[in-house]
């Protein structure tokens, strides 16, 4: 009797423990996020971060990246941009300079060309390079519970030599007057873009329509994604864009990113375009060969062309700019930092590429292995810094419904970029010296503020005059 009223008081007090060993984790599960779907006000203050997973890690696959997803909500970021995971055609594969793979010879030689992330051959498989399905699950479940939405990189326009359309399908391929599927033709020229790793897909008959769409909205539905990067999204005709998106919208709610600034893919398409002239215009801006003028000129001629809904994703670099015209530090050199500061504070969404927040300054190869290093530098905080307040300031609201952009007129406009947002009791003031010489201004601001990146609190007065040092520039916050 002893014996069974012993076992008893030890069960009861084991299972107790148990117990209390699960309340005690409930509060660490109550941290994991419960991330909304997609929504307006989900664009409004979101950072966007391209994740180039080949070139991320030593190892180059999805949980290595997947690992450093907390390091990214330390910046901010909300929507992550994963470029294509799919198997690379091997057919015509792309090496180095004008050869394909068919022209290197030496065997060990050829392994190290992976080819281009945009030739793909099989729009519903991971590339075993980066892991597997399982894997890329782990990461949009890693970054769903960091507050980030996961958008994937999808190719409409071609596919590599080595999908299955090509021999099952070949009524989805453009063809030459021979009948020969062809590589991708400039619709304004007709000529060869010189994309010779891909062959180019024929929307005219529609009946590419409902397969391409399928493919899309398999990742939607079976690995919860929450949108897609499209490339090239204006050489695919805008009808597929208004027949596949509202189907994919029927799965969930997604974000949809256009590799465009054509107004027409906007409205009921689109949420956010690419803000190629500005980007071009701080590279002519740092070079010398374009003013703070210019750049007013083309924000004011954008303001009539374009809804204050249309969002723009502002960028120093990208994957493209990086491989093919240099890092920031080659276009943009000691204002960088500045230019960086502007797509944060300006309309619209800012993206890092990746190796930005460590500053990465070397051109990534495209076609081969490669890799960034991950040494916290300058930017690092920089971007932190940024983040934070992109993501917590009314003031800096650039989605659907941007808070308000006021150029503010100095002395020296065709060097000195002033201007504020205001959104109801908030107010975010950049002034930058956009030059490679001192400048010496006055600007009609007043009052208190903080100098953000800083930390130090200054006091302004009327016809104050400012001295500001080569590619200096101010965050003042209320």
């Amino acid at each position: 009797m002893k014996k069974t009223l012993l076992l008893a008081i030890v069960l009861t007090a084991f299972i107790s423990c148990k117990d209390d060993k699960k309340a005690a984790e409930q509060p660490e599960m109550a941290q994991v996020e419960t991330l909304a779907p997609v929504s307006d006000a989900m664009m409004e203050n979101a950072v966007i971060y391209e994740a180039n997973i080949r070139n991320y890690s030593p190892e180059g696959t999805f949980n290595a990246f997947t690992k450093d997803i907390p390091h990214l909500k330390e910046l901010g970021v909300k929507v992550l941009w994963v470029m294509p995971v799919y198997p690379i055609s091997l057919k015509r594969r792309k090496a180095t300079g004008d050869l394909s793979i068919e022209d290197i010879k030496d065997p060990k030689e050829r392994e190290k060309y992976l080819g281009s992330y945009y030739a793909i051959s099989d729009y519903t498989a991971v590339n075993p390079d980066l892991g597997t399905k399982e894997d890329f699950d782990k990461l949009v479940k890693t970054a769903h519970e960091n507050g980030m939405y996961v958008i994937l990189d999808w190719v409409a326009n071609h596919t590599g030599w080595d999908h299955k359309w090509i021999t099952e399908h070949p009524e989805y391929y453009h063809k030459n007057a021979k009948g020969e599927v062809t590589d991708p033709l400039d619709p304004k020229t007709g000529k060869p873009w010189g994309w010779t790793d891909v062959a180019h897909l024929d929307y005219t008959s529609k009946v590419l329509y409902e397969p391409m769409k399928n493919e899309m909205e398999y990742w939607v539905k079976n690995h919860n994604i929450d949108g897609f990067r499209c490339d090239v999204a204006d050489n695919v005709p805008t009808e597929f864009w208004q027949y596949a998106i509202p189907k994919l919208k029927e799965v969930k709610p997604v974000f949809m990113l256009m590799e465009s600034e054509k107004p027409y893919l906007f409205k009921g398409i689109f949420d956010m375009g690419y803000n190629w002239p500005v980007h071009h215009m701080m590279n002519d801006i740092a070079k010398g060969k374009k003013t703070v003028k210019d750049l007013d000129g083309l924000l004011a001629k954008r303001a009539t062309e374009f809804k204050k809904e249309d969002i723009w994703m502002n960028f120093t670099s990208n994957h493209d700019e990086n491989a093919w015209n240099g890092t920031e530090y080659e276009r943009m050199g000691e204002g960088a930092e500045a230019f960086a500061a502007l797509t944060y504070i300006m309309p619209g969404m800012p993206l890092i590429y990746t190796g930005q927040e460590y500053d990465f300054n070397r051109r990534l190869k495209f076609f081969e292995k490669d890799e960034i290093t991950h040494q916290k530098g300058k930017m690092y905080p920089v971007y932190e810094k940024l983040g934070k307040l992109k993501n917590t300031n009314a003031a800096l609201n650039g989605g659907k419904k941007p808070a308000a952009y006021n150029r503010i007129a100095t002395s020296a406009d065709t060097h000195i970029l002033a201007f504020d947002r205001e959104n109801g009791k908030d107010k975010v003031v950049y002034i930058a010296n956009l030059s490679a010489k001192p400048q010496a201004f006055t600007a009609p601001v007043e009052g208190e503020y903080t100098n953000y990146m800083s930390g130090q609190k200054v006091t302004l007065a009327k016809g104050q005059q400012f001295r500001f040092k080569p590619w200096e520039y101010w965050v003042l916050v209320k």
